[in-house]
């Protein structure tokens, strides 16, 4: 296969003057695999560390060896009754059986990758809808709690659970008081090729949960198709061969099973995995940039709190194979840009994209971003801006904001939907004659390039991590003196956002009481607020509906007040203007050190008066 030129903006419309159907892609993501290792077969694929603080101590597989890999598991769970229309459900931290297990999964059936930092009722849920009969888990050695939430769901939801071993792991393994070892089974069946016939493109190859939320999150459904065409063109964006990337996000969330795990076998990349708790092992930072120089990684994908705590690391290493390191799922601090920039001489590469729409939607270049944007659309996408009202959809022109919809080979048949004939992807509400609505507020201009203004959900991002808020409402309204109860996103410098939840009460109630109760009553720990603010009534529409924008401007200006009285400025105040439906704070009059500390904040924000 011969790759295109896509260097800049204007490689797109030269991308696209040759169909995506003449550009000789695989049926399914076990047949991309499969080509891989008959081109590459050699050629390291994954190198594995087993913890970050190991990082000296990698095991490396060749694309040969991991198809190998994919083969055992992949017929082992045929052995164990699993079919094209069956789910495989995977509650693990990241190694590298995580990533062969889950395109073993694809290969036979469907792969269920679920959050395991979900709370148990959720992660049951999940897996209940998805109709999981086997449960690949981490084991006793890798998470001695998460394998018995899993023992657990083997009782619950008659499951067969096998354990996962660490990566390096040299040790006996230790005896199981339930389930089997993943890699006995592996161990005992034939690893040269597939037993049961190879998926289609219009199998359903996954299934992915929207971001995790406290309330259970839907399931999106994926097909081979649609997996293939996004990995096609993740490898098409980085044209060097060469590069090396580093997975360090976990492997049930889309960016680290298409960036680092499908893209890289169209072109015989090589992927560093970063050990079983990526960037949230602690170990990670302070071995950075020996990392990167040890490894040649030249590519990497992470939120942007990863960047700013990396602003701050001394680079103590070559980093000059670095070119590429994206961020996205949060709206980037223009602080955080900067920073990077400064202690790296790289520039960030925004991206957009959603579980809905496989995986991204558009993408920056080096040397030629545009802030303020989150890159161009990606190829064989398209993407406009709507209005929507009671009559249907009208698009909008060029640079004028509305809602952002999308059609292409990526957007998702629908949500998951259980059945008495059996699972449906139900696209009802979300797909409207081929264009996904996203939900998120934007504008796209006449090159493609989309400028995102805010989120037509009420979802708040807490460093990429998506929470719903109906979960926090519900456990502050089960309080006997709350009487009304509405969650938002506070602005946060290293977050991004974070929620905190304005209540209403029917009796006299310390808030930090009610700080306590949500701690103990919100099932995930991300989503505890950080504050609880009573409130002598909730904002509410004309048809009673809560006005949330009102709440979040309040939040807005909790924030800006907090730094004004940090910075002990007097006469100093703030407001916030409305510009194109987007919330602008100004303060009143100038004063020296505020602008800085506004600036690491990802809202918008100028000096008035």
């Amino acid at each position: 296969m011969s790759w295109p030129r896509y260097d800049g903006p204007e490689d797109l419309a030269v991308i696209e003057a040759v169909p995506l159907s003449e550009r000789g892609l695989p049926e399914s993501t076990y047949a991309l695999l499969q080509r891989a290792a008959a081109r590459f077969a050699e050629l390291p694929a994954v190198t594995l560390l087993p913890s970050a603080a190991r990082w000296e101590e990698p095991s490396t597989w060749t694309f040969a060896s991991l198809l190998e890999r994919v083969h055992r598991i992949a017929n082992a769970l045929s052995g164990l009754g699993i079919g094209r229309r069956d789910a495989v459900g995977v509650l693990c931290p990241n190694t590298g059986d995580v990533l062969a297990a889950t395109l073993a999964a694809q290969a036979v059936g469907i792969a269920a990758p679920v959050n395991p930092g979900l709370a148990a009722s959720q992660i049951r849920e999940l897996l209940e809808t998805s109709g999981a009969k086997v449960l690949i888990a981490a084991g006793p050695e890798l998470d001695p709690a998460l394998w018995e939430t899993a023992l657990k769901l083997v009782w619950e939801l008659d499951l067969i659970v096998l354990a996962v071993r660490p990566d390096g792991a040299e040790a006996a393994k230790p005896a199981l008081s339930g389930g089997f070892w993943l890699d006995d089974l592996a161990q005992a069946v034939e690893p040269g090729r597939l037993l049961v016939d190879p998926p289609r493109a219009v199998d359903v190859a996954g299934y992915f949960h929207t971001g995790g939320s406290t309330g259970t999150p839907k399931i999106a459904v994926h097909t081979h198709a649609n997996e293939v065409a996004m990995a096609w063109t993740l490898a098409a964006c980085t044209t060097d061969e060469d590069t090396v990337l580093l997975g360090a996000l976990p492997l049930f969330h889309v960016n680290a099973l298409f960036v680092t795990g499908l893209a890289p076998l169209f072109r015989g990349r090589h992927v560093l995995w970063a050990g079983p708790l990526g960037y949230r092992d602690p170990a990670l930072y302070p071995a950075f940039w020996r990392i990167v120089e040890r490894y040649g990684v030249g590519a990497m994908s992470a939120v942007p709190t990863v960047y700013a705590v990396l602003a701050h690391v001394p680079v103590d290493a070559d980093i000059s194979s670095l070119t590429m390191p994206i961020v996205g799922a949060a709206p980037l601090p223009e602080a955080v840009r900067r920073q990077w920039h400064q202690h790296t001489g790289v520039e960030l590469l925004e991206g957009y994209g959603l579980t809905e729409g496989t995986c991204a939607c558009a993408r920056s270049f080096p040397g030629a971003v545009r802030p303020g944007t989150v890159g161009q659309r990606v190829p064989y996408q398209e993407i406009k801006a709507v209005r929507m009202d009671g009559d249907g959809w009208t698009d909008l022109p060029p640079g004028s904001p509305g809602v952002l919809v999308i059609r292409g080979p990526n957007v998702f048949p629908g949500y998951l939907r259980r059945t008495a004939a059996g699972p449906v992807a139900d696209p009802s509400g979300k797909v409207v004659d081929g264009w996904l609505d996203t939900g998120d507020l934007g504008s796209v201009d006449a090159s493609g390039f989309v400028r995102l203004t805010g989120r037509a959900k009420d979802l708040i991002i807490r460093g990429g991590h998506n929470i719903d808020p109906a979960g926090i409402e519900e456990a502050m309204l089960a309080h006997p003196a709350v009487s009304g109860a509405a969650a938002v996103g506070r602005p946060d410098v290293h977050a991004g956002e974070v929620p905190v939840v304005y209540v209403t009460v029917h009796a006299p109630t310390d808030p930090s009481s009610l700080l306590a109760w949500a701690a103990s009553h919100v099932l995930e720990r991300a989503a505890v607020p950080k504050d609880v603010y009573v409130v002598d009534e909730i904002p509410l529409t004309l048809v009673g509906k809560q006005y949330k924008p009102a709440l979040r401007q309040d939040a807005l200006l909790r924030v800006v007040s907090a730094e004004i009285a940090r910075l002990g400025l007097t006469g100093v105040t703030a407001s916030v203007e409305l510009e194109r439906d987007e919330p602008v704070v100004v303060v009143t009059p100038s004063a020296p050190g505020l602008a800085a500390a506004l600036d690491a904040y990802a809202f918008r924000w100028r000096f008035g008066g």
